[in-house]
């Protein structure tokens, strides 16, 4: 499948190199060098994965980030400066499905890109494969349309939140460590620290459960990881 990448970035030396590297894998590459350039090929190409920097004259990232979010689950890679934590935090907790520290390799923004696309592959084929919906107490996780749906509203999930979902529920009670879901989830090469998986349950119990202080599916197991409560009602 021929994908459409979108880079933003204001410095002409990364979107450059990033453009090639990208083009080299057979991605069509679209670039734009603010936050206000990002919006508007967003809203007109409709890339399927963008790779947002996050200081960027007239909007910054977080800014696009979370405009993007408010209509459209496209992967979003962010780049964030090395050692600013705050922002990788702020990028995961307005729904950055991956980040990348500057300065980086290009070689390592294909392979990020390549892991997401391996990803969403992997999922519409299990989807084609089977149907099979599972249903919980008030909520339904649908493979094809990728989508969570609690107490009959569908609820849009990103690419990442959509995985851990499938993954924990589908083991139901099966206790699973930060690091395994960092593995299983962002692939056994990706380097990162756990607070990624931190903020995206976060952000799903945000979305899926009815008291997220109190969650009713996604359960911690201190000093472990997380595990998914709930019998299939099917």
């Amino acid at each position: 499948m021929n994908y459409t990448i979108l880079v933003v970035d204001d410095e002409r030396n990364i979107t450059d190199v990033s453009s090639r590297y990208l083009e080299r894998e057979g991605y069509q590459v679209l670039t734009a060098s603010n936050g206000t350039d990002a919006i508007e090929k967003w809203k007109s190409a409709k890339p399927d994965l963008i790779v947002l920097d996050l200081m960027m004259p007239k909007k910054d990232g977080w800014q696009v980030c979370e405009e993007i979010r408010n209509e459209d689950d496209v992967p979003i890679i962010m780049l964030t400066a090395r050692g600013e934590e705050i922002d990788r935090l702020m990028g995961l907790t307005l729904g950055a499905d991956d980040y990348i520290t500057k300065p980086f390799s290009p070689r390592e923004l294909v392979l990020r890109v390549k892991a997401i696309f391996r990803r969403i592959h992997i999922g519409r084929e299990k989807g084609n494969l089977s149907q099979t919906v599972l249903t919980f107490n008030g909520l339904s996780i649908e493979p094809e349309q990728r989508i969570a749906i609690v107490n009959g509203k569908p609820i849009e999930l990103t690419v990442k939140e959509f995985d851990l979902l499938w993954l924990l529920a589908s083991h139901p009670k099966q206790v699973f460590s930060r690091n395994q879901l960092l593995m299983k989830i962002w692939d056994i090469d990706y380097e990162g620290d756990t607070t990624t998986v931190t903020v995206h349950i976060r952000r799903l119990r945000e979305k899926i459960e009815p008291t997220p202080s109190e969650p009713t599916y996604i359960k911690t197991v201190w000093g472990i990881g997380y595990k998914f409560e709930g019998s299939d009602v099917r």
